[in-house]
């Protein structure tokens, strides 16, 4: 087990926005939670990553974290590359330069944006920022990747690279929590909830 939480609850002033929600995330996994929009997913995801504090419940972690949300956080005057270093030191990564940059490469080559390495990133198309997005978030080989909306404005190619990349992770041990307005293939998932006025199913 990588991740569980018990009868987590938030309100927002007399707004109950998480109702008991109990889950679980096992190691090796690929975990899907469905919802529309106001449905709880973001408080939920902002709750798991420590961003926020539940009002009542518990969360165990055993492991490390990644965390790619649908808004991007990477700084829009720096380079692709320069964002990667920055974030190679925020994981504190930087010790092991080289093997930090073998790793920049793969991703750049494996999602397919290394032409745009050194351009700034507020240049970059919604697709390809969402690449350098993810990229960032898998640096430091997380235990538990946990995704927001991680495919919006990916074309087809990219979309099919994602899941090639996501079964291996799954399959090397690691897990992914992905968070979705909409899944049109559960194949992918192990385990899939769905989130509905802040309880869950």
């Amino acid at each position: 087990m990588i991740l569980k939480t018990e009868n987590i609850t938030k309100s927002f002033g007399s707004r109950k926005v998480l109702n008991g929600i109990t889950l679980s995330v096992d190691k090796g996994t690929i975990t899907g939670i469905v919802g529309e929009n106001g449905s709880g997913k973001t408080t939920l995801l902002k709750i798991l990553t420590g961003i926020l504090k539940p009002n009542s419940g518990s969360l165990v972690l055993n492991g490390t974290i990644g965390y790619c949300p649908q808004k991007s956080l990477v700084f829009p005057k720096l380079t692709v590359l320069e964002n990667f270093r920055y974030f190679a030191s925020a994981y504190k990564l930087a010790d092991n330069n080289n093997k930090i940059m073998d790793q920049v490469e793969f991703f750049l080559d494996f999602f397919k944006f290394k032409q745009f390495k050194d351009d700034h990133t507020d240049c970059l198309s919604g697709g390809t920022l969402q690449k350098l997005n993810l990229s960032i978030a898998l640096m430091h080989n997380p235990d538990l990747l946990i995704l927001d909306e991680p495919y919006s404005g990916f074309d087809w190619e990219t979309y099919n690279r994602f899941w090639e990349f996501a079964l291996q992770y799954r399959k090397d041990g690691s897990s992914i929590l992905l968070v979705t307005h909409l899944l049109t293939d559960k194949s992918q998932f192990d385990i899939v909830y769905q989130i509905k006025n802040g309880y869950l199913k």
